[in-house]
Order: structure tokens, then C-alpha cells, then sequence
């Protein structure tokens, strides 16, 4: 099935997704990696987290004058981000894009928060870049380009499949 969704989400949305499902987002989402995740945790969000996607993405940014423009982005491998993100999950976050899936731990915070993983594919950086409508703006500079949180304006999407969702489907799983 082919879903359109506005974020922030909602549970209700979010718990309806089953893992297979195609999904395409609009709005604001935020890519953050490691590094940002673990700021994330030592010192709070400089983005609101409620309802919110987050993208395991460390992107290609062109800047002029502060005038930051997207080249590419693709996911990068979310196992990285394990040790932190059921904790995040937990301060609200409804979505998490990555490639590869991730831990027990996270899909036990996604069953408890009515949340999904959603994979992005591997090597479609142009792709996605061209639903990106606008660098919105950019949090924690000082953790370097591709760890910083970039917040985006995207419309369309996608497209994304849901890999593991909120009642322990896990597309990953040999169950």
C-alpha cells in the first residue's frame, strides 16, 4: 500500500503503517547521526521531538553565504545509532529512516511508542535530494557538516518502506 503522510505524525497514523507499506512524507524531517543523537541525549533537542521524523542521513551540503543548499542525501547504516535511539523514540519521535535496520532495544521503543523504521534505499542520494524543497536550517554546525541535524523541507518523500513498525514486525527478522 502507497501512504502519504503530513508531519509531524501522529500515533494513530503511525500505528496504522504495517511493515511493506510505501510511505511518502511531507513537512519537516531532520537528519541526525551519531554524534547528534548522542547531544540529543547529553543536553536535549534544539528541535521539537513530538511527532517527529528523524533520518539517519549525513548529507552533501553546498554553502553560499550561509545559504545552505542540498546536493545529496542518502541514509547511512541506523545499527550505528542503537546505543540512542530508544531513548529518543521515548521523547516522542514517531518515525526513523535509516538503512539496515536496528536493535531489539529500538524495536521494543517503537512497540511501546507506536512508532516505525521506515528504509530508505541505498544509493538513491539524487533521488531523495529532489523532494528536498528547502534547508529550513541547521543545528549543531560545530558537530561538522554531516553529523549536524539539518532540518528540511521535504515534499513526497520516498519513496520509503516500512521495515519494522509498531506491533514487532520487523522486515529484518528470520521469524
Amino acid at each position: 500500500m502507497e501512504i502519504h503522510l503530513k508531519t509531524p505524525l501522529n500515533k494513530d497514523e503511525t500505528q496504522k503503517l504495517r511493515i511493506k507499506d510505501t510511505v511518502y512524507l511531507s513537512g519537516t524531517i531532520y537528519t541526525a547521526r551519531d554524534s547528534a543523537h548522542q547531544r540529543l541525549i547529553e543536553r536535549g533537542s534544539p528541535v521539537p521531538l513530538e511527532g517527529a521524523v528523524i533520518f539517519h542521513a549525513g548529507p552533501i551540503i553546498r554553502n553560499q553565504d550561509n545559504n545552505y543548499q542540498m546536493v545529496a542525501v542518502g541514509p547511512t547504516t541506523s545499527s550505528r545509532m542503537n546505543p540512542y535511539q530508544a531513548e529518543i523514540l521515548d521523547e516522542g519521535v514517531l518515525a526513523v529512516i535509516g538503512k539496515g535496520g536496528m536493535d531489539q532495544k529500538t524495536a521494543n521503543a517503537l512497540k511501546r511508542n507506536g512508532a516505525v523504521f521506515m528504509a530508505a534505499v541505498g544509493g538513491c542520494a539524487a533521488l531523495y535530494v529532489s523532494s528536498v524543497k528547502k534547508v529550513k536550517n541547521v543545528h549543531w554546525l560545530d558537530l561538522g557538516v554531516p553529523e549536524a541535524i539539518w532540518e528540511l523541507e521535504v515534499e513526497k518523500f520516498g519513496p520509503l518502506i516500512v521495515a519494522m513498525d509498531s506491533t514487532g514486525a520487523n522486515l529484518y527478522s528470520k521469524k
